[in-house]
C-alpha cells in the first residue's frame, strides 16, 4: 500500500485543534481511497520557544527534509512571544529552506457560506511569491534608541525568483480559465516593480493562450471588491500577495475558510500546507475553532501528493457540510461537530 509521511506542526492556540480535525479527515479519506498516511507530530511553537529559546531545534529543517509534506496549524502567541520572533523562527525558515516559492490561496464561496459582497460567482486563485521580495529580511537598524535611529528594510527581487513565480502563475492560468492578472506598483517603485512588469511581458510571449493584464496593486484591490468575477489567477509579490489574499479571505466569508499551500513544484523537498488564520488566542481552548480552512489546506496537500481522487472527495465532503449550514456561522458549531460532519459526508 502506498504511504505518505506527513510532518504535523500544530503550533499554537487553535492550531492544535484544527490540525487534529484535519488529520481525522485525512485518515478517513486515505483509508477509503486505499493509501496510508504516516504522521509525526512536532511540538514546535511559542511554548517550545519559551522552554528552549528557539522556535524549532537547530536540526529542525533537516528533520523535516525527509517528509513528503508538512501540515501546519498556526504559529504565534504575541502576548508572550513577539510575532517577529515566531514568524522568523519557524514559518519563514521552512518556506525559504525548501524553496516553497509558490504560495497558493484559493478564494471562492463554499455552498451555504455568505460573504460580504453581492457577487457569489467568483473563483480566484491567488499566487503569492513566497521566498523573497519584501519579506527577504535584508536590512537593519543603527543608532537604536537615539534621535538619529535609522531602519532599513530592503526588498530583493531576483530574475530567477520573479520568473519562476510568474511562470507558475501562467501555468495555473492555462490550466484554468486562461486569464492572468499580474500585480505591481510600477508607477511608484520604478526598479523592482518595473523589473517585474518587464519579465511579465517577456513570458507572455510564451503563453499566447493566456490573456495577461498588469494591474497596480491598489487598482487590483478595488477590482477584487467591485468585479471579483472578472478575475481568474492573480500573481503578486510577497507583500502584495499577502495583503490581497486577506481581502480574498474576507470575500469568501472570513479567515475560517482561507486555505493555503506553500509549494515547491518539483517535489524534491516537502511542501507545507496551512490555514491562513492565526492562532486566535481569544478563542483558544474553547473548542469552537472552525477547522474548514485547515481541512481545505489538507485537501490541497492530498492533491499535491498525487492523491487527486481523495482530494476531490474531501472537498466534496466540505461543500456538503457547509451546504447543510454546518461551519457557516462563527462560534455556532463546535470544532468536533464540524469535523464529524465532514467525516460523515465522506462515507
Amino acid at each position: 500500500m502506498k504511504s505518505h509521511s506527513i510532518a504535523l506542526i500544530p503550533g499554537d492556540g487553535i492550531g492544535r485543534d484544527v490540525t487534529a480535525a484535519a488529520w481525522t479527515v485525512l485518515e478517513t479519506a486515505a483509508k477509503q481511497s486505499g493509501f496510508a498516511l504516516a504522521g509525526t507530530e512536532f511540538p514546535w511553537s511559542c511554548e517550545f520557544y519559551k522552554d528552549t529559546g528557539s522556535m524549532m531545534p537547530e536540526d529542525g529543517i533537516e528533520t523535516l527534509r525527509g517528509f513528503d509534506a508538512i501540515l501546519l496549524g498556526a504559529v504565534g502567541w504575541p502576548a508572550e512571544v513577539p510575532d517577529s520572533v515566531s514568524l522568523h523562527g519557524l514559518l519563514l525558515p521552512i518556506r525559504k529552506a525548501f524553496a516553497q516559492y509558490a504560495n497558493i490561496r484559493p478564494h471562492r464561496l463554499l455552498p451555504g457560506v455568505t460573504g460580504p459582497l453581492r457577487a457569489e460567482s467568483f473563483d480566484i486563485l491567488c499566487i503569492r511569491e513566497n521566498t523573497e521580495g519584501e519579506y527577504s529580511g535584508a536590512g537593519g537598524r543603527v543608532h537604536q534608541g537615539t534621535p538619529d535611529e535609522v531602519a532599513v528594510e530592503t526588498s530583493i527581487f531576483t530574475r530567477a525568483g520573479v520568473e519562476r513565480i510568474l511562470r507558475f502563475g501562467f501555468e495555473q492560468a492555462r490550466a484554468r480559465r486562461g486569464k492572468l492578472a499580474s500585480v505591481t506598483k510600477s508607477n511608484a517603485q520604478k526598479y523592482s516593480m518595473v523589473f517585474w512588469d518587464e519579465i511579465t511581458r517577456k513570458l507572455a510571449a510564451e503563453y499566447p493562450d493566456v490573456t495577461v493584464t498588469s494591474y497596480h496593486v491598489d487598482a487590483l484591490a478595488a477590482r477584487m471588491i467591485m468585479q471579483p468575477e472578472s478575475l481568474d489567477v492573480v500573481v503578486a509579490s510577497n507583500l502584495f500577495g499577502d495583503i490581497l489574499t486577506d481581502i480574498g479571505a474576507a470575500m469568501q466569508g472570513g479567515l475560517g475558510y482561507a486555505a493555503s499551500a506553500n509549494i515547491n513544484p518539483d517535489h524534491s523537498v516537502p511542501s507545507m500546507f496551512e490555514p491562513v488564520h492565526g492562532s486566535a488566542p481569544d478563542i483558544a481552548h474553547l473548542g469552537i475553532a472552525n477547522p474548514i480552512a485547515t481541512i481545505w489546506s489538507a485537501a490541497m496537500m492530498l492533491d499535491h501528493l498525487g492523491e487527486r481522487n481523495a482530494a476531490e472527495r474531501v472537498m466534496t465532503a466540505l461543500e456538503a457540510t457547509t451546504a447543510r449550514g454546518i461551519g457557516t456561522t462563527p462560534g455556532k458549531d463546535r470544532t468536533e461537530a464540524i469535523t464529524a460532519a465532514v467525516v460523515a459526508a465522506l462515507s
